[in-house]
């Protein structure tokens, strides 16, 4: 009977043993993200203990002020991007340093309407003469990124984990387009000229705009 017991013992210890090997932990997770690119969607592959690939969709839109060259414009931000990455975990477990690329569109819309005297391209003009300013600043639609984090997804025991990464993307200068409307000079050529320069000069201001910091937290759960 003790023999049988033992038996039973050792057969009920293989077969947790082998069914607990069966059970094969998934390489794909989905994340729920937001940060300074926006709210956003991931998708994570695990290729083993050392790298991850990413791919996700991000959208950012929100009003803001901005001074440029000394004109008052009602700003918005419009980010629409998709994003693929490859995650490095040299200590195999939740710390990774990150890089990637953003791709898609990213501008900030310009509209002005100006109270009093303002200088465009070099000359000052009165609100009649210059109407509404309209324009949009357009980065570049391709942005790599690099950064480091923290993401425990094919590191705990649960299917819910959490991430954290922060760094930067960045761009070529950005492209400044300006017009004018309603103005008595909205169509006089010397004028339009000038906006020409305005633009430039906006360009130059703007160029910190090229480097945009990125702070991300989200949430994962593995499938």
């Amino acid at each position: 009977m003790k023999h049988t017991l033992a038996l039973a013992a050792v057969l009920a210890a293989v077969a947790g043993t082998a069914d607990a090997q069966t059970r094969v932990r998934s390489p794909i997770t989905a994340a729920l993200n937001l940060g300074t690119p926006g709210a956003g969607l991931e998708a994570q592959l695990s290729l083993g203990p050392v790298f991850v690939l990413r791919g996700g969709i991000d959208t950012l839109g929100y009003d803001v002020d901005q001074n440029f060259d000394g004109v008052d414009y009602s700003g918005r931000f419009d980010f629409d991007t998709v994003s693929a990455f490859v995650d490095l975990h040299p200590f195999q477990n939740a710390f990774l340093i990150s890089g990637g690329v953003y791709i898609g569109d990213r501008s900030i819309g310009l509209s002005a309407r100006p109270s009093v005297p303002v200088e465009i391209g070099g000359q000052i003009v009165t609100p009649g003469q210059v109407g509404t300013l309209s324009g949009a600043i357009k980065l570049s639609d391709v942005a790599p990124f690099v950064g480091v984090g923290f993401d425990d997804a094919f590191y705990r025991d649960s299917r819910f984990g959490f991430r954290a990464i922060a760094g930067f993307a960045w761009s070529e200068a950005p492209e400044v387009a300006l017009n004018s409307t309603g103005g008595s000079l909205s169509n006089d050529p010397a004028f339009r000229a000038r906006l020409e320069q305005e633009a430039r000069d906006i360009s130059a201001e703007a160029e910190d705009k090229g480097i945009f910091p990125i702070v991300q937290l989200g949430a994962t759960v593995r499938f």
